[in-house]
This record gives structure tokens, sequence and C-alpha cells, in this order.
């Protein structure tokens, strides 16, 4: 297994660890837990970046990639539903859009079409993964000692800046999300559609 594949695997692991470390009772869990999906976040931007420099591309890699980043972001935003930090029709959102999509891949898959990432599906990842460091670090940053409050605590309205950052990033994320699956599905109905 080359490096870009075990890191793919240890965000399997890092998002298992992540969920446990969330529903835990152990102390300054929710930094634990930004640490993990942070790691989590790093490791997905290094695979990729290396199978392509040094050219180590494998179906493994091309399968288990995106269902890992998948995983960890889905699992990340459910366990934020039983937290009550994020409402339950926005989670919804983003896994329905998650599934539709590697559904709408797999179909491809099977007329030995290879439906290629876009544009639009990148940056509705990077606004999710934004979107929970954001929370967890909302969650966290008092558990910081003086530094956590003194760069994130900074009220706006009465409001410390980075809760309202938080809320604003979540919505972001689902509007993106729902706007890059609905596009991709448009652009890519005729996979579909031939079989109605």
């Amino acid at each position: 297994m080359n490096l870009p594949n075990k890191l793919t695997v240890s965000r399997f692991v890092l998002t298992v660890a992540f969920l446990i470390v969330m529903f835990s009772r152990v102390s300054f869990h929710e930094t634990i837990a930004l640490v993990l999906f942070v790691a989590g976040g790093i490791s997905d931007f290094l695979d990729g970046e290396i199978a392509r420099r040094r050219k180590l591309i494998t179906n493994f890699g091309i399968l288990m990639d995106p269902l890992a980043d998948k995983i960890m972001v889905c699992s990340a935003f459910i366990a934020f539903v039983g937290l009550n930090w994020v409402p339950a029709w926005m989670v919804v959102i983003v896994v329905a859009r998650e599934l539709a999509i590697t559904g709408l891949r797999l179909l491809a898959a099977s007329k030995n079409v290879v439906l290629a990432a876009e544009g639009y599906g990148k940056h509705k990842t990077i606004s999710q993964i934004a979107a929970i460091i954001a929370l967890l670090v909302n969650a966290s940053y008092h558990q910081w000692g003086s530094v956590g409050p003194a760069i994130f605590g900074f009220q706006v309205f009465g409001v410390p800046w980075v809760a309202r950052f938080a809320v604003l990033s979540v919505w972001l994320a689902v509007i993106l999300t729902l706007f890059s699956g609905a596009l991709y599905l448009w652009r890519n109905r005729g996979i579909y559609l031939s079989d109605m």
C-alpha cells in the first residue's frame, strides 16, 4: 500500500476516533475532536497531492479517497445534529447530495463512463470542512486558556465573532452543497434519463 492510500485509510481511523471523542466525557473532548478532524482534513489534501506528484494514482485511491471524504464530513455533521449544533434538515441536504452523486457515479461506472470531479464540488468540500472546523472551534476555544477567548471571543453585537462565523459558514456549505449537487445532476442527466 503506497503512502497516499495509507493516508486515505488513516482518514477512516481518524473519523472513528473523532466520533468516539465527540460523544465521550473526556476533558477537552471538543478540542481533541478538533485536532482529529483537522488532521483528517490535512490527510485529505496530502494524499491527493502526493498521488499526483509521485504518480501513485491507484484504483483503490480513486474509489476510496472520495468515499473517505464523504464519510468524514457526513459523520461530523450527523454528530452535530445529535449535539443540537446544526438543524437536522441541513444535514439531510448534505447527506442526500453525497448519496445522490455517489449513486450517479456508480451508474456511470456501470456504463463505462468516468465522471470527473468539478470545481463546484471542490469548493463544496472546502466549505463543508471549514464549517465543521468553525463549529468545533466555537465549541472549544474557551478551553484554550486566555488565548482562545482573546482570539475567538471578540464580541460582535453581543455574540463572539466565531459563533456568527460558524453559523454563516454552515449556511454557505449547505447552499454550495445543494447548488453543486443540482448542477452535477443536471449536467450529467443523460446518464440516468436514458434508463428511465
